[in-house]
């Protein structure tokens, strides 16, 4: 579904990304794992286009979308979940997920995206009139997940999902994570820092270090590669 060939990018004078290549199957969870600064932020808002690509090319679906704008490829089906829970906390859970429907599409499917939501959202569903700024770490993640979830997505990109997160509540997300990839068939490309349950719901892994892609491979080939654990993921 997505293909990147080659992207380089970065801030001002400063490159971030060089060369980097990679594939995102139909239907299944990517993951781009990597110590921190390695790049991995900047190449999902390179993707998004939130940052423009200095080289190579993006394909989104077939279709080279390399310079196109962040609201069409949203309008395409694209999205991210930005590193962070992202909520506005002085609106209330249901006034937060209704901010995603803003696009055409999304609009004109706002009733049925909001049964789905709340299907793979039952806390939420549970809690429409409260606050999002008093929710747990856990429930506001799940609920910036829901609002994205709004704009119909055919391929959802997650930045650092359990960050900050308590152990038990980093489960509770990356259940979410694979209940709405399975039960929405969407394709996943994840960003994170906890290698050891990423690499059980990921199908395929690269390695990013220093602004270039190092090793990639299947989940169980990056688990059993003593190698790469040590030299790249730092465990």
């Amino acid at each position: 579904m997505l293909k990147i060939v080659n992207l380089e990018a970065g801030y001002g004078p400063m490159q971030v990304l060089w060369k980097i290549s990679l594939n995102a199957e139909e239907g299944n969870v990517t993951a781009l794992l990597g110590p921190n600064g390695a790049g991995k932020s900047t190449t999902l808002m390179s993707t998004l286009g939130s940052i423009k690509p200095w080289g190579g090319e993006i394909y989104f679906e077939g279709k080279d979308v390399t310079t196109l704008p962040s609201h069409k490829k949203v309008e395409m089906g694209m999205t991210l979940v930005p590193e962070g829970r992202h909520v506005f906390p002085n609106l209330t859970v249901r006034e937060n997920i209704l901010m995603g429907a803003y696009t055409k599409r999304a609009s004109k499917l706002m009733k049925e995206s909001l049964d789905l939501i709340y299907t793979l959202f039952p806390i939420l569903k549970e809690r429409p009139g409260q606050k999002a700024g008093t929710l747990s770490g856990g429930q506001q993640q799940m609920l910036t997940i829901a609002r994205s979830l709004m704009t119909r997505p055919k391929f959802l990109m997650l930045d650092e999902p359990s960050q900050g997160l308590a152990p038990k509540l980093v489960g509770e997300v990356f259940e979410t994570i694979q209940k709405v990839q399975s039960d929405m068939g969407l394709t996943v490309l994840l960003v994170e820092q906890n290698v050891d349950i990423t690499l059980e719901v990921a199908k395929y892994v690269y390695i990013l270090h220093e602004g270039t892609i190092k090793a990639e491979g299947t989940s169980d080939t990056i688990k059993h590669s003593e190698d790469v654990r040590v030299a790249y993921l730092g465990i």
